[in-house]
């Protein structure tokens, strides 16, 4: 299976070395004609995209660029659609887990693929949100969401590394996504050509609290930070709006014959293969 990616970021970039049989597109793509070039040079079997806007050092970037980020996060994904569908090649896009803001309306408080996105006030999220509601009446496209990428691998992208290098922390219980794991599920869904969206997150959920005391485990033993509140990382200017905290549980991965481990269990063999990479 030949598979075009189209984004040479963090996981664009991960995937691509994964899979021998992938080709990581090499010029900026703006146009549906670039797209279509693309496909027409190519002549992949499924398009991952992998390209998107999130912000540096953070989403707070979004929102003093706005009119990039809606590019970026919106508009491209829907040309990329346009060229894909036009030349009737399979397309997985990856979604984000931020457009969730604090509990569902379901009695377990776990958001479902087939929830509306709440995300009120945040550029990066309702851009996120904004490609889902469109991609999603789409055929032979999937979206796959991710949540707050864990790697062993580090990176400026990895939560492993975000935590460990900040001074102050909040402990607030998330779903995760472990990138071997979600590699592979990319994989399969592209193989299946599944439409629809999935959640490509580990079943259960994670503390910060938890993932700190593993990494003081395995891999600094020395490490300490502060703990503070939600309210005090907005109040000490740490960051500009209060992010999207939620637990997220995927069923439409079950339809097709996917599973993910269960995120303790892939947090800690993560977390090991971590320390021996820094070492």
């Amino acid at each position: 299976m030949k598979i075009l990616i189209i984004g040479k970021g963090y996981i664009g970039e991960r995937c691509h070395k994964a899979w021998q049989d992938s080709v990581l597109a090499e010029k900026r793509v703006e146009t549906k004609q670039d797209v279509l070039e693309l496909l027409d040079e190519h002549n992949p079997d499924a398009v991952l995209n992998a390209a998107g806007v999130r912000g540096k050092p953070n989403v707070d970037w979004c929102e003093d660029h706005q009119m990039e980020t809606i590019l970026g996060n919106t508009k491209l994904p829907i040309t990329i659609a346009e060229a894909c569908q036009e030349r009737s090649v399979y397309l997985l896009h990856i979604g984000s887990g931020c457009i969730f803001y604090g509990d569902s309306s379901h009695e377990d408080k776990k958001w479902r693929e087939g929830d509306m996105g709440n995300p009120v006030e945040v550029t990066y999220s309702r851009t996120k949100w904004a490609a889902d509601l469109v991609l999603s009446t789409l055929p032979n496209v999937g979206i796959g969401r991710i949540r707050m990428p864990i790697d062993y691998v580090p990176s400026p992208n990895n939560m492993i590394d975000k935590l460990a290098t900040f001074p102050k922390v909040i402990d607030v219980e998330n779903s995760v996504t472990i990138v071997d794991d979600m590699v592979s599920v990319f994989k399969q869904l592209m193989e299946k050509k599944a439409s629809g969206i999935f959640h490509v997150t580990n079943p259960g959920s994670i503390k910060h609290k938890e993932i700190l005391s593993l990494y003081e485990k395995y891999v600094d033993s020395q490490h300490n930070n502060e703990w503070i509140t939600e309210e005090q990382l907005v109040s000490q200017g740490l960051a500009d709006k209060k992010r999207s905290n939620n637990i997220m549980v995927s069923h439409n991965l079950a339809k097709v014959g996917i599973s993910m481990r269960p995120i303790m269990e892939a947090m800690e063999d993560t977390m090991k293969k971590y320390a021996k990479y820094k070492k």
